[in-house]
């Protein structure tokens, strides 16, 4: 796995941007930055520390599919660390094989600092080097989604 990293400014209170991403409030507002990833991007389960949680989505032929995860830290407003360890293929966990392999025990970890009413928003992520290209293009689009959505 390659360990990659973003970073975006937002104008907006640490409070607001980390609601609106992990979607706390209201999921919507998760599922709209996520859906630079697939338009069909939600979750489920919940945002607390040792729970397992299913980045869920379908895909082009109507196949529910996404990642099992865990959270491993949830800081509010500060820290959150999510790892990988299984893929869902409809209603199928899968959990070891070689489609898990290039993925389990990635890491995906946020940190929000707030100065003087901005929030800057680090993303350390592992991903499988296919998806290297895939994450440069698409994780950018996604954090502008999200500023936009926090600056209203």
């Amino acid at each position: 796995m390659i360990n990659i990293h973003f970073k975006i400014t937002i104008n907006a209170p640490v409070n607001l941007v980390f609601d609106k991403m992990l979607g706390l409030t209201d999921k919507a507002s998760y599922e709209h930055w996520t859906a630079a990833f697939n338009p069909t991007s939600s979750y489920e389960g919940n945002w607390e520390q040792g729970q397992k949680m299913l980045f869920v989505g379908v895909d082009e032929n109507g196949e529910k599919g996404g990642m099992i995860s865990r959270i491993v830290a949830h800081e509010p407003n500060r820290f959150i660390s999510i790892q990988h360890y299984g893929i869902l293929k409809g209603d199928v966990e899968l959990t070891e094989g070689e489609e898990v392999e290039e993925w389990a025990g990635g890491l995906e970890n946020y940190t929000f600092e707030e100065t003087n009413g901005t929030t800057t928003v680090r993303v350390d992520l592992d991903t499988a080097e296919d998806f290297l290209d895939y994450m440069n293009e698409t994780y950018p689009l996604a954090l502008a989604k999200l500023k936009k959505l926090c600056e209203g």
